[in-house]
């Protein structure tokens, strides 16, 4: 199944400690899409933003893979499965469930996100753009 990440999952050791199947394909633009931080966990989530791009990875993960990725993401409470196509491809990803007020992410996890760019050699734009919210 494919998988787009797009926040702390975008950091291949984490992604690979949680997901031992998973396989980044390459990086990817979701289009109409903007990305912002909330919740009290003050994690990265994805809402529908006409002529936005949030950047992500594609990665390519196994069901058990899947099933590990709902227990992280505290589906279905936190977080509900999206799906959309990329080039004919069904490809699913996270996104909150309650679409709060934007909460500035902490220090750690948005230097696991930054990680995570760099890994998934992404253009920061985004992310900055994110956190002046």
């Amino acid at each position: 199944m494919l998988y787009f990440a797009y926040g702390s999952n975008l950091n291949h050791f984490q992604m690979k400690r949680r997901c031992k199947d998973s396989m980044f394909i390459k990086k990817i633009n979701l289009r109409d899409f903007r990305l912002t931080f909330r919740s009290k966990y003050r994690a990265a989530d994805i809402e529908f933003k006409k002529n936005s791009i949030v950047p992500g990875g594609l990665f390519e993960i196994s069901k058990s893979d899947e099933k590990k990725l709902d227990v992280y993401e505290d589906f279905p409470i936190l977080y509900k499965k999206f799906y959309f196509h990329y080039y004919g491809k069904k490809i699913m990803t996270y996104t909150m469930v309650k679409k709060s007020a934007f909460r500035y992410p902490t220090e750690r996890y948005l230097n696991i996100v930054k990680r995570g760019y760099k890994d998934c050699k992404l253009d920061t734009s985004a992310l900055t753009k994110a956190l002046k919210t």
